[in-house]
């Protein structure tokens, strides 16, 4: 990457990926390009070399800022629009961005997304590498106090590759946190969205979307219930969908619920954190199940361990166990990461 100075209120940014299979080679990535593979997991990390992000800045305007070019764009907890920072090639945007912040507390943000470059790239195949656009994200956040955060959006999605994902989702988010007891902080989030067919949808639909979410933690450990829901009904086409988010984050590290299933998807989890032994500990457990209609769609285990080694080093190892039921097929994923940034 490549990070120029500011001249006359401009700045330029241009980063380069590039991502090759080393010794192994027994997944699927996804694409649809390789059918020999399809007999094992996906692991959508497809191989190629692409222009990551190169845009242009502008900062010349008091409490403005200007962003063109191919960009990532991270909205609140990335569920509706985000990078997909995990992959190895993670998901950007070619599109015009401009955000205002009205003081310390409040912001606002829009963008026009001509194209979304996603994880199934640089060679196009099926999925398609690529989405041809016509897409607008409004986001208004309010830092109210560290108790209490808003945050109101609209996305108006329109794929002319992909009819079946163009949406309008409007919804609202509250978060926060503040100390119950000594050393011990509880936290919130609680979400709504409401969902329907936009631009040229073949399906006629309507769907919510729901999350309660609580949590306690302190310097060493942490607790957190959560249950999300996407409506869905008998109707093919008819779930509430999420095709710009940074899926691996929800819904289980296997990656088995990247589209949701017709009749929806109850998620109800428990996770917990800690340290111990240098690292950063992580445990997940899914529930899940039909929203409408009846019907299991398993359980997942989910763990994580991360060591910093110094100031520039990391070691994760990362693991997810899906046991299917009246939905997909088992399957078990495992990782080993080494990370450098300087």
């Amino acid at each position: 990457s490549l990070q120029s100075g500011e001249y006359r209120d401009f700045d330029f940014f241009v980063e380069v990926d590039d991502v090759h299979e080393v010794i192994w080679d027994d997944f699927d990535a996804g694409q649809g390009n390789t059918p020999s593979r399809t007999r094992y997991p996906q692991v959508n990390d497809p191989e190629g070399t692409e222009i990551n992000q190169v845009y242009v800045d502008y900062s010349g305007f008091e409490d403005w800022s200007v962003r063109l070019g191919r960009q990532r764009i991270d909205l609140d907890n990335e569920r509706f629009v985000g990078g997909v920072g995990w992959r190895q090639n993670e998901q950007t945007y070619d599109a015009a961005g401009i955000s205002h912040r009205f003081n310390d507390k409040i912001n606002a943000s829009y963008a026009y997304v001509g194209q979304v470059n996603r994880i199934w790239g640089p060679d196009n195949g099926t999925p398609p590498a690529d989405l041809d656009s016509n897409t607008h994200l409004l986001d208004l956040a309010w830092n109210i106090n560290p108790a209490i955060s808003l945050a109101a959006y609209g996305y108006l999605m329109d794929f002319d590759n992909g009819d079946g994902l163009s949406n309008q989702t409007f919804g609202l988010r509250a978060t926060g946190g503040t100390e119950v007891v000594t050393g011990w902080k509880g936290t919130y989030a609680v979400e709504f969205a409401q969902q329907s067919d936009y631009a040229d949808n073949p399906v006629n639909y309507d769907a919510g979307y729901y999350l309660l979410e609580g949590g306690i933690s302190s310097e060493q450990l942490g607790f957190k219930l959560g249950y999300e829901v996407l409506e869905g009904d008998s109707s093919a086409g008819s779930a509430f969908r999420t095709p710009l988010a940074t899926l691996h984050a929800f819904q289980g590290w296997a990656d088995k619920f990247t589209t949701t299933p017709d009749r929806g998807l109850e998620d109800l989890y428990v996770g917990v954190t800690g340290k111990a032994l240098g690292a950063n500990l992580a445990l997940v457990i899914h529930d899940f199940s039909a929203e409408t209609g009846g019907g299991d769609w398993g359980t997942e285990l989910d763990l994580s361990a991360n060591w910093a080694i110094g100031k520039h080093y990391a070691v994760l190892l990362k693991g997810a166990t899906y046991d299917a039921d009246d939905l997909s097929t088992d399957a078990s994923k495992y990782w080993v990461m080494l990370t450098a940034a300087f």
